[in-house]
């Protein structure tokens, strides 16, 4: 497989409300990033992607955009964006935007010139349709929950498209000016000196024409959205004119947030040769478990489920392309509260699980606070909840037979607001992250789960991060770690993780024991060479690890 610049890097992922404030407001902003860019350094990391940060009126957390040319100024100027390319291109880090272009907020320039003529040139950026005898065009559910059509403002009868918030108005790909208009902001901020984009929900740019109903699913009425996504075809023309246009010219990296694609299109979205983009998320284990009825009726993903999930990707990945391997990001839950069973998330299971995820083939991200170990916040009230999602799936649990306290304890469990709570710098208050009051509470436990108290022990979880990423780029070790393949060993056995990650010279075994009791594991070959473990001590007898709980071994054989 040919070797590209990025391959043996390693990605982060900020979300930018949450990070670090620096003047005290309760919202993090891109001054405070900056200062934490050498904490960052320190860790090991490369890539820096920012959640948006672009001017909003926030109905979704930044991801409705009314000027893609502009810093909201919650979050500081052009002139601080300026900054932070700049100091981290002096340490080796790469910052990266969001590219949000599936739609746009309903206060964006465009958006307001559509409402005044939905007969020019920008109702033609939009989905804009005439209500026939008081019938929607479709009975498409978004995924906010509610129809996709909202009346136009102004114009009682008409209605917009929107597949999320009511607030993001899709953007109509098929127009041909809209795309210039996208491709000219793209290569505006690419001259900047961005390294490039993580691009937002993608496959819903095409829709499925003409419009149809589909079979509804729920006591609403209503067909959730995929069933239209399913029959959309000719994605590929929109993403292959994007990518000749703007990333390729740049030598950009671009990852993306892709869902449901098929086996047969990987080389097509990230081929090395020609590919839409150059990485895109392995998301099979964060849909594990879900449900039409939504998190009243989703399933745990057990430590089973989840080996299972990981290994499917790998496979039908393999050397078409590089995927980006995750466990957690501002849209899920806390990976180590969501794949270690409850009540088990010592630090040895947190480590085990950064070590089987990190290792895999393809390029690892961590999210902001992972590599401390941070953990879902309780939630004792849903007033206290910011999450548009969670509440939505409260309502929704709810008409579900759930009772309040069964509900809340759903949303405590998948709200996104998990993933959002501010970063734990220190245990002074607020967490060091801010002077005055945060915008979103705190996670009680940051007294004990914090950067400062975990950088001086040797035995944290933020020491074992750096070790993993230390391991990941040693030159020595890139044969098997960044070229190499995956091959499982011992699938079927239970609650045992491992790999082999196999160069064309070398060959080292990843061997974890993903639960609470002791087991002893046959090793397939002799051990060369010990090159981590999450526990201090390491047996290996007559060809067999014996292996506390949660313990995982990394060994050249």
């Amino acid at each position: 497989m040919k070797k590209i610049w990025w391959h043996d890097k390693v990605a982060y992922q900020i979300y930018p409300k949450s990070f670090c404030d620096s003047n005290g407001d309760g919202i993090g902003d891109l001054p405070g990033i900056i200062s934490r860019l050498d904490a960052l350094k320190e860790l090991g990391i490369d890539l820096l992607w920012l959640s948006p940060i672009y001017v909003s009126p926030l109905a979704d957390q930044g991801y409705d955009i009314a000027d893609y040319y502009a810093i909201d100024p919650r979050f500081g100027t052009m002139e601080d964006m300026d900054r932070l390319i700049a100091e981290g291109k002096k340490r080796g880090i790469g910052i990266i935007m969001d590219l949000v272009v599936n739609h746009c907020s309903d206060e964006h320039e465009w958006f307001k010139k559509a409402c005044e003529d939905p007969d020019g040139r920008y109702g033609k950026f939009f989905y804009i349709k005439k209500i026939e005898n008081g019938k929607l065009p479709t009975n498409w559910r978004s995924y906010f929950g509610g129809p996709v059509w909202e009346k136009l403002p102004g114009h009682d009868d008409l209605v917009y498209l929107h597949v999320f918030h009511k607030k993001q108005p899709d953007l109509n790909w098929e127009n041909p000016e809209l795309r210039e208009e996208i491709y000219k902001m793209i290569n505006w901020w690419l001259d900047k000196g961005l390294a490039g984009f993580r691009i937002d929900a993608i496959i819903n740019i095409k829709k499925a024409l003409p419009f149809v109903d589909y079979p509804a699913d729920r006591d609403d009425g209503l067909s959730k959205i995929d069933n239209m996504l399913h029959e959309a075809h000719g994605i590929g023309d929109f993403l292959g004119e994007m990518r000749d246009r703007c990333f390729a010219p740049h030598n950009a990296f671009t990852v993306g947030e892709v869902f449901n694609e098929k086996e047969e299109d990987i080389p097509d979205f990230i081929g090395v040769e020609n590919g839409y983009f150059s990485s895109m998320y392995d998301f099979n284990e964060t849909i594990f478990g879900h449900s039409d009825d939504g998190w009243a009726g989703a399933k745990d993903c057990l430590p089973e489920d989840y080996k299972a999930c990981v290994f499917a990707t790998q496979k039908k990945v393999g050397f078409n392309g590089f995927i980006s391997n995750i466990i957690e990001n501002h849209d899920e839950p806390r990976g180590v509260s969501r794949y270690i069973p409850e009540g088990e998330a010592t630090d040895a299971a947190k480590k085990l699980l950064a070590t089987e995820y990190f290792l895999l083939r393809g390029l690892p991200w961590i999210y902001q606070g992972q590599e401390l170990g941070m953990e879902n916040c309780p939630v004792s009230d849903i007033s206290e909840v910011d999450d548009i999602s969670a509440l939505n799936e409260y309502k929704v649990a709810l008409a579900a037979g759930k009772t309040k306290a069964e509900a809340l304890h759903l949303v405590g469990k998948y709200s996104r607001d998990n993933a959002r709570t501010p970063y734990q710098w220190d245990a002074s208050a607020n967490a060091g992250f801010t002077t005055g009051k945060p915008w979103l509470p705190v996670n009680p436990n940051y007294k004990w789960i914090n950067r400062k108290a975990q950088a001086q022990d040797p035995d944290s979880v933020l020491s074992y991060y750096k070790k993993l990423v230390q391991l990941r780029k040693d030159p020595a070790y890139a044969d098997a770690l960044i070229e190499g393949g995956l091959i499982p060993y011992l699938p079927e056995r239970k609650n045992v993780m491992a790999y082999f990650r196999k160069g064309e010279s070398q060959t080292i075994l990843v061997l974890g024991n993903f639960q609470k009791d002791p087991q002893d594991v046959e090793l397939p070959a002799p051990v060369k060479n010990l090159l981590l473990s999450n526990l201090p001590e390491v047996v290996l007898e007559g060809g067999t690890a014996r292996l506390q709980g949660y313990q995982i071994l990394v060994a050249e054989l």
